[in-house]
């Protein structure tokens, strides 16, 4: 199947001898042929398999659905006289010769396109080759008979004649069908080469060595060349034979064994091979349908290799004689040449073999092990460190090893109870570490399992001489190596060693003068680029390297390649030196962005052959060089002109790339990577989705597959949202198709289910400049009228990839030509196979999406469900990891079991992370006891889509339209939405309007929680208190109801996850721009705006009900005032200021509300307290973000009880849940380091991007332990405590006095330095230098801690873009890796812990005094540089 070049009419027919047709569209020269029909899964190389004699008279199905990319070769000719391939590339590369259409058409070969080769591959695979013909339309079929080429002596047809003078000795070969490498690869290593046909006779005076090459057909109707060969052997010392492919099986017939013909054979590029004697492990590259009997050897011979796969004979040795011969191309051009056979890695291995070098056993097996966990969600690492985790647990238990995990973030699955024997939560940092070590004596630890937290515990804790200690062994990578890749300077030395090169680079700014602007400087031992940037002179240069400092010891300028393209590989080796390239993945943006700011496609689409396995060999000679063993992942720079790379970086632990491999083509690495810590070998593992084949292998995949990153920069203040070198998405999708427009779409809407938008044209300077809405941009430019020219100039984008996106933007044109009732339905199916969805159509045609899909279903335009196997369908796989497509003609599967459906929680963002996934993973483990389980996800990072977790996994869109296809087809019981988070909940109502069976909360009433006017109605005919409340009809009547009420207000949308567009407003004008903005998040659903209360207390109510009767419920106060968002607050369970009365009224709420919404499952409710007063805020009806926290603080697993209820069986109710006598903390994880710029402020709409949580017997213990698992640190010097609202000056003045005789008796020094407000002052001179001497403070790491508590620190966002001293010094401190407090109740509770500083309550009296006057001074601050001197 051929990507498609242009809209041809020509269609024809792939005819099989039992009847089975395929129709497509026909490319190539138009012509009818007919022979045997096979398949190839090759994933590059298609130019090299289409001119391999080999594939004489065969219809060659190629399994990988994008081919033709790069176009073909040029025939020039090359050294020794042979035909050479030059270049490939599409016609816009740096060495184009034409396309794979005009390529066939001049040579007179046709070709199909379009037709569904996954179903032909499993068809031939079923029933073995098979006889076809591919007739043109309009040519009679009886016209064209089926042809046996096995009746036919093809190797006359291909065999000829060439002779080769130079060279020092002489070499004949035999040229059955003989492919160029094969003679290049002898002449190149000295011989003199002479080709004779294939029935020459042979006289042993005139060779030193005899060669039989490959070749097509049956190998017992080379009857002449068995007896030339034979009389060659016969003599008692015969001169070297070696033979490949044919020859090796012409060399077993010439000894007296048997060959026969396989079922189909073994061609493409990934054949496992195990060398017999060393047990090593090759792959290497096939093409053959006839095998070699090794049972039928003479007693003198010895199997040489063996297939790993399907056990099949793939190479003979005479156990004295120096005759040997191969049944792989171990010089193929397409394909791996880990085994230049008999020439260079054959040598290596009998020497290897000879020493007795054949590997390094002697691994002590661990009987318990220390796993270190990341700690919170950030940005850079988030939730795949949960999935490699969980892997990890997996693998160590199925070999019965104890696992002890340390992981503070309570959200994730790998800290549930029934998976690791123990889970620690606390901070990993060296000295807990080491208490728990001590505690445990475990005798392994995985430090690769925990993203880079882990890594640089780890490396700390070996420096520390702990871990030899306590006799702790490093299972995997050693620490040297991991130091080898995190030291830069050590790394481009090991570099060097092997002759590679790394991305010039060197420390200074002389350094960037004689590299030339622009240049790229990188902290080391940082992830996710952590204080990097592209400087373009000198100034940006300085403040970049001041700023990386603060994070690193160690600052790198590198050369900058902007504009190259970006290539990484996944590999893995064991301890015994077996490696493999799991995947290569290609970033569609040039360097210059960050890979997980980057889109990027596995597997890659734009390198040939020869750039495939140049990147791929290296790979491999780097990671044997550096001694890593599991798994690690390698990016590269490319030249787009040239074949010259440079070697970006190695990371030496399981990455976020390294989640993506693994779902991308289904090939477990972290689980892979815990094994191979172990000590065992690689080829002993099995290939976990086919079950039979091993795991030493490199998948093929016959699909593509599209990664894009998802960026919340809305949240914040002053955020930049320029993307570059520094990470800043929160979460990542992953999109699978069989072409690559069908897959971009998919991901496209995966990122925002609203991303149907265009960006107006003024925003072209985005190209340039990229920023996170840089894609949408070039859709418009596309519209605008752009050549794919003038945006690869803008862009440095690929080509092939512009021209793909210009191939649906053209289609949407074409769209909009139509209206619904002229639509034909190849222009809907078409639009369909590029990846539109129903609702895209629909806009496009002006009609609207259910009408659109009813059209669909009349034309039976529908998906088909494919499997994802690893393996390209060459091997039956038992896999239930699926997705659907439009390129096919039928399901992998059948529908014949009831399932329950669980909708999980897609692309991590902001207010929805890995809390979600831990819900829908726990619901799903619930349900397998009883039931059959489908889920539906597609996040890379999550548990939830991981294969074994469920009977089916759906690796596909959450929408309306995707979910309703796989209910249609799958007719499950039910399906559960309450498990996933607001993605689900969002589609509750379509989903029931048509008929689909929804489990747990009618949608009826998840609609009114859900839509605020309908709660707010309910509240007040139920009479539960709730803030006023008013529905926005108009701007005028929202501004009188907010001079009624008296400002503040809060603005509030439905619908809406971690309260976007929620705002409080202060004034009528901010009123009116948060109105603007909440519609426009809002459309559908009314937005309310309510009184906003300030100075009250929140509280979260987490619950559980069957039937309108709660049965669950567990409470947790905040610790900062109302107004913080509760994702951003610091969580407390059970309640420790909450009085009996208040808890009891509580219930009663919870209990009316449990009661008229008719919740059966899980729901969360907001309240605030008040002057005694209970007021509801919010209710979801949905699992939280607290739920995990709740439920393993308190020891009840409420999702595992809301299942029960949902699935209606019958459990005992647990009331109010009161805990087991600790106390937990929930801390926010934030990621404002990464943010350049944006303001760290808590307001109602959610900043954080994970969680940590850590127990204690009061709070003050797990306030402090949970603290530091964010990354704080206990100040030992110096505190800046900024206070922002002062009320009474007199009063302020009049205790500042006393304050400082307090703290004179105490021998500390406490300055007070006054900044004012406004930004032009009289004596601007004299504020720069103030405000310096602060900046130098902060930039001397002077502080140890800034506790910074702004004027308006009650749920409101300035609007102004107005940059206040207050901002700049918590901008200040976070880009200075300066711990920053910003809320008086965490400053409260922080002191509390340790009484720090007695002096810290005279303070807060003093804080507290002003704080409850009520007039203040315009624009004054008091600054206190407190410098304890104690």
């Amino acid at each position: 199947s051929c990507n498609h070049y242009k809209k041809m009419a020509n269609m024809a027919t792939l005819i099989l001898e039992d009847g089975t047709t395929f129709k497509g569209r026909q490319f190539g020269a138009s012509v009818s042929v007919s022979g045997e029909v096979v398949f190839q899964t090759g994933m590059v190389g298609y130019p090299e398999a289409l001119t391999d004699p080999s594939y004489r008279c065969q219809l060659l199905t190629l399994t990988y659905p994008l081919v033709g990319n790069y176009g073909v070769p040029m025939d020039e000719e090359g050294e020794f006289g042979l035909s050479k391939v030059s270049g490939y590339l599409n016609s816009s590369h740096w060495s184009s010769a034409k396309s794979l259409d005009q390529w066939l058409k001049e040579q007179g070969i046709p070709g199909l396109q379009g037709v569904d080769t996954r179903c032909l591959t499993k068809k031939i695979r079923e029933k073995g080759t098979m006889l076809g013909k591919l007739i043109v339309d309009g040519t009679p079929e009886e016209s064209i008979p089926f042809d046996n080429p096995d009746k036919r002596n093809l190797v006359r047809e291909v065999s000829m004649k060439v002779t080769h003078q130079d060279g020092s000795f002489r070499i004949t070969v035999v040229d059955c069908g003989i492919k160029y490498n094969q003679i290049r690869c002898l002449a190149q290593r000295g011989a003199r080469v002479t080709v004779v046909p294939w029935d020459h006779p042979l006289d042993t005076a005139d060779f030193d060595g005899l060669f039989v090459s490959n070749g097509p057909g049956d190998p017992q109707l080379c009857q002449a060349t068995i007896n030339n060969v034979r009389k060659v052997i016969s003599v008692d010392q015969p001169k070297p034979v070696f033979g490949i492919c044919l020859g090796h099986q012409l060399l077993s017939l010439v000894i007296g064994a048997k060959t026969y013909k396989m079922k189909y054979g073994n061609r493409g590029h990934n054949q496992p091979c195990i060398h017999n004697g060393t047990e090593r492990c090759f792959i290497t590259s096939q093409n053959h349908g006839f095998a070699v009997d090794p049972d039928t050897l003479p007693k003198d011979w010895d199997v040489l290799f063996t297939n790993a796969n399907d056990h099949t004979n793939e190479g003979i040795v005479h156990n004295t004689k120096p005759l040997f011969s191969v049944q792989f191309h171990p010089e193929h051009m397409a394909g791996p040449t880990d085994l230049v056979g008999l020439f260079d890695v054959f040598i290596e291995t009998v020497k290897d073999h000879k020493e007795g070098n054949t590997g390094k056993s002697g691994h002590v097996r661990s009987k318990k092990v220390l796993i270190l966990g990341s700690g919170g969600l950030s940005i850079g690492q988030a939730g795949e460190f949960d999935y490699s985790g969980s892997q990890a647990i997996k693998a160590l238990k199925e070999e019965n090893i104890q696992t002890v995990l340390i992981n503070p973030n309570i959200a994730t699955v790998q800290t549930s109870k029934d998976l690791a024997d123990k889970v620690y939560f606390l901070p990993i940092t060296a000295e807990y570490v080491t208490q728990v070590i001590k505690n445990e004596r475990p005798d392994g630890v995985l430090l690769t399992f925990g993203g880079q937290t882990a890594l640089n515990c780890g490396v700390e804790l070996t420096k520390l001489g702990v871990l030899e200690k306590y006799k702790v062994q490093v299972l995997g990578t050693p620490v040297s190596s991991i130091e080898m890749t995190e030291d830069r300077k050590i790394f481009v030395e090991k570099m060097e060693e092997i002759n590679e090169h790394v991305a010039p680079s060197e420390a200074a700014v002389a350094a960037a003068e004689r590299l030339g602007y622009p240049v790229l400087v990188r902290s080391a031992f940082a992830l996710g680029g952590l204080g990097s940037g592209f400087a373009n002179n000198r100034e940006e240069l300085t403040s970049l390297v001041t700023a990386a400092f603060a994070h690193t010891s160690q600052v790198l300028v590198d050369k900058s390649l902007k504009g190259w393209k970006e290539i990484e590989y996944e590999v893995v080796r064991d301890a015994y030196d077996n490696c493999v390239t799991v995947c290569n993945m290609e970033n569609i943006d040039p360097l210059g962005i960050h890979t997980g700011e980057s889109i990027v496609v596995a597997p890659s689409q734009t390198l040939n052959d020869r750039e495939y396995n140049m990147l791929r060999n290296t790979a491999i000679k780097v990671i044997r060089h550096l001694g890593i063993v599991g798994e690690c992942n390698i990016q590269y720079a490319l030249n787009p002109e040239s074949e010259q790379y440079y070697i970006i970086e190695v990371n030496a632990r399981l990455s976020r790339s390294s989640a993506l491999a693994s779902k991308a083509t289904g090939y477990p690495l972290a689980y892979v990577a815990a094994k191979l810590g172990l000590g065992i070998p690689l080829p002993q593992l099995k290939n976990s989705v086919t079950n039979s084949t091993t795991a030493n292998f490199e998948p093929s995949l016959d699909y593509c597959v599209v990664k894009v990153p998802r960026w919340d920069l809305s949240k914040f203040l002053r955020v930049s949202t320029k993307i570059g070198s520094s990470m800043k998405s929160v979460g990542e999708v992953m999109a699978i198709g069989r072409s690559f427009e069908e897959a971009f779409q998919k991901a496209l809407r995966m990122v925002d289910e609203n991303c149907l938008v265009c960006c107006a044209p003024s925003a072209y300077q985005e190209l340039q400049t990229p920023t996170d809405k840089r894609i949408f941009v070039l859709a418009a430019a596309f519209k605008a009228g752009y050549t794919v020219e003038k945006l690869y100039e803008l862009t440095k984008i690929d080509r092939w990839f512009l021209h793909k996106m210009k191939n649906i933007a053209d289609h949407e044109l074409l769209l909009e030509t139509y209206n619904q009732s002229s639509m034909p339905p190849e222009v809907m199916l078409k639009a369909k196979q590029l990846g539109f969805s129903d609702k895209q159509i629909a806009l496009a045609v002006q009609s609207t999406e259910l009408a659109v899909r009813k059209l669909r279903h009349d034309w039976s335009i529908l998906p088909v469900v494919k499997q994802i196997d690893t393996v390209a369908a060459e091997w039956p796989a038992y896999t239930n990891y699926l997705y659907l497509t439009y390129h096919g003609t039928e399901d992998d599967l059948s529908f014949n079991d009831q399932h329950v459906m669980v909708i999980g929680s897609g692309v991590y963002r902001i207010g929805s992370s890995v809390e979600f996934d831990w819900c829908a993973v726990g619901s799903s483990n619930h349900l397998q006891m009883g039931y059959k389980t489908i889920m539906v996800n597609y996040n890379p990072e999550t548990v939830s889509t991981d294969y074994d977790m469920c009977d089916r996994l759906y690796f596909d869109e959450i929408s309306f339209e995707v979910v309703m296809d796989i209910y249609e087809r799958e007719n499950p019981e039910g399906v559960i939405l309450s498990m996933g988070g607001q993605l689900p909940n969002n589609i509750a109502m379509s989903l029931h309007r048509q008929q689909c069976h929804i489990l747990g909360t009618s949608p009826e009433f998840i609609d009114s929680a859900e839509n605020r006017f309908k709660f707010s109605r309910m509240l007040d005919t139920i009479g539960i208190s709730q803030p006023q409340w008013k529905e926005l009809s108009d701007t005028e009547s929202a501004v009188k109801f907010c001079e009624t009420v008296g400002y503040p207000c809060l603005v509030r949308p439905s619908y809406v996850l971690s309260g976007a567009a929620m705002n409080v407003a202060y004034s009528d004008s901010d009123l009116e721009k948060y109105l603007s903005n909440a519609v426009a998040v809002s459309k559908e659903h009314p937005v309310v705006i309510s009184k906003f209360i300030q100075e009250a207390k929140e509280i979260d109510v987490d619950a559980v009900a069957c039937d309108g009767v709660v049965m669950g419920i567990a409470i947790s106060e905040h610790v900062e005032n109302a107004g913080v968002h509760s994702g951003d607050a610091t969580l407390v369970t059970p309640p420790q200021d909450l009085n009996q009365k208040t808890i009891e009224r509580i219930m009663q709420i919870v209990h009316a509300i449990g009661q008229e919404l008719q919740v059966t499952g899980p729901f969360n409710l907001q309240l605030i307290a008040k002057d005694d007063q209970l007021k509801v805020i919010e209710c979801n009806v949905r699992v939280s973000r607290s739920f995990p926290f709740v439920s393993k603080t308190l020891g009840v697993d409420l999702v595992a009880l809301a299942t029960q209820y949902i699935m209606g069986e019958d459990v005992e109710p647990v009331g109010l849940m009161k805990g087991k006598g600790i106390v937990g903390v929930k801390v926010p994880q934030f990621s404002f380091s990464r943010l350049a710029g944006a303001d760290v402020v808590l307001g109602v709409e959610m900043t954080s991007t994970g969680e940590v949580a850590c127990f204690g017997e009061n709070r003050y213990e797990a306030y402090l332990k949970a603290m530091l698992s964010t990354g704080f640190k206990i100040p030992k010097k110096n505190i800046l405590l900024s206070i922002g609202s002062y009320k009474v000056l007199k009063e302020t003045l009049r205790l500042f006095k006393i304050l400082s005789l307090s703290l004179f008796c105490l021998l500390v020094q406490v300055t007070a330095i006054d900044w004012p407000f406004e930004e032009y002052d009289s004596d601007e001179c004299a504020t720069k230098e103030k405000q310096r001497s602060i900046m130098n403070y902060l930039e001397e790491n002077h502080f140890d801690l800034v506790i910074n508590l702004s004027m308006r620190n009650s749920g409101g966002r300035r609007l102004s873009s107005f940059v206040t001293k207050g901002y700049r010094t918590r901008r200040m401190a976070i880009d200075y890796s300066v711990p920053l407090i910003i809320d008086i109740k965490c400053t409260k509770l922080f002191v509390q812990v340790r009484d720090l500083f007695f002096f810290f309550v005279v303070c807060f009296l003093f804080f507290e005094l002003c704080r409850q006057t009520s007039t203040k001074i315009p624009g004054e601050v008091f600054w206190f540089l407190i410098e304890s001197q104690v």
